[in-house]
């Protein structure tokens, strides 16, 4: 089943790189009472990725808050060590964004959002999204129909939304 606007997004546990390495991070403590954003790519380091979808949200951050967002958070099909790198390479952590691995794509899998691209090497990945969550409920759902597309599901497209 795919998820979809007025859904509860399932209990999920993240994983990101902490001060004694890899830790857990539950979605349903940083959705309990907050308005979230959460988007994901199909992998970190990749072009889109990279120069379009992660950009896109550190210029609207600032404007998410002003909305009442609390925090931003980009999931990808990556383990957290890779997931730490690129948050610093694209400065994405230093803006305050959320980067969490889900690599086992669980999560994806969960929602539905999972695809497989064999001839650019995505096996079992994420489709490209962003999601506006309040209290653990979306509200607002954008989703890619090319992987390869960064518009809908940009800072900016999903900011319009709201």
């Amino acid at each position: 089943m795919t998820i979809t606007t007025g859904d509860a997004l399932p209990g999920a546990t993240f994983l990101e790189i902490g001060a004694e390495g890899p830790q857990p991070v539950s979605l349903g403590e940083k959705m309990k009472g907050r308005k979230i954003v959460v988007f994901a790519v199909p992998g970190a380091y990749t072009g889109v990725c990279t120069t379009a979808h992660v950009p896109s949200f550190i210029r609207t951050k600032d404007e998410f808050a002003e909305k009442g967002v609390a925090e931003i958070v980009c999931v990808a099909v990556n383990d957290p060590f890779v997931m730490k790198a690129w948050g610093e390479s694209t400065g994405a952590s230093e803006a305050g964004i959320t980067m969490l691995a889900d690599p086992e794509a669980a999560f994806t899998q969960a929602i539905g959002m999972d695809f497989t691209a064999p001839p650019a090497g995505l096996i079992n990945r994420s489709k490209r999204y962003a999601m506006l969550v309040d209290d653990g409920v979306v509200k607002v759902l954008h989703v890619e129909e090319s992987p390869g597309t960064c518009e809908a599901s940009a800072g900016e497209g999903l900011l319009a939304a709201l």
